[in-house]
């Protein structure tokens, strides 16, 4: 799609939405004029325009914290653009991980949550169970107890989730599929390994044959064959 064809409102403007695409996580929403967007494409930086001061701006000139754009879609009419980002920093102007910290339908919610999607949103529900009573929350126990009976356990759902997908129904599929990615997770914890190297290695291997990329890999020590 042509730059030119987007569909510019009264004033010239866009609405853009910046998505982590890593996580998914809505960081923040901004405008942009043509020359805004241009500069964003161009830059690899994501570039704005300004209502209040009637100005072009880059995010992060002044705090530091900038957010490169790897894509840019537009919606189906043309008016409203995604930049498909990796954010470096706090992107709020508050200081916040993301602009979207206030829930309207629950405004009781933990001031420590944010509209992050479920399984980032997973993992940092996991990572506070660490500081949980080791009696009430089997997070906390799994944690406690150490990478091998982590390690034991992962290899147990596994083994479920093979069961399943070769002779069970779809629900018990989707069960031990479930179970399989929740150790997972805290197996990622236990060796304090964030979620997002996780997306970030399946992004580098977009493109690239699996055959392609398990050749590739190093041998580990001791592995002649």
């Amino acid at each position: 799609m042509e730059l030119d064809a987007l569909k510019w409102d009264a004033a010239g403007l866009v609405t853009v939405v910046v998505q982590d695409r890593m996580s998914g996580e809505i960081r923040m929403l901004a405008h942009a004029d043509r020359d805004a967007v241009a500069a964003t494409i161009e830059t690899g930086e994501a570039h704005f325009y300004s209502r209040s001061r009637k100005a072009h701006w880059r995010k992060g000139e002044s705090s530091g914290n900038t957010i490169a754009v790897a894509e840019v879609w537009a919606d189906c009419d043309a008016d409203a653009l995604v930049y498909m980002s990796d954010p470096r920093g706090p992107s709020c102007h508050t200081g916040a991980q993301s602009c979207f910290f206030q829930r309207l339908d629950a405004p009781d919610a933990s001031p420590r949550q944010r509209a992050l999607p479920l399984l980032p949103r997973l993992f940092a529900e996991l990572a506070a169970r660490r500081d949980a009573d080791e009696g009430s929350s089997y997070t906390r126990k799994l944690l406690t107890e150490g990478a091998a009976k982590i390690g034991a356990k992962v290899r147990e759902e596994a083994g479920e989730f093979d069961d399943a997908i070769q002779s069970e129904s779809d629900e018990r599929v989707v069960s031990e599929a479930a179970d399989v990615v929740y150790h997972l997770l805290v197996g990622l914890l236990a060796r304090g390994v964030e979620l997002r190297d996780v997306d970030a290695e399946l992004a580098r291997r977009f493109g690239v044959s699996g055959l392609i990329e398990k050749a590739s890999r190093p041998k580990p020590a001791g592995d002649d064959g």
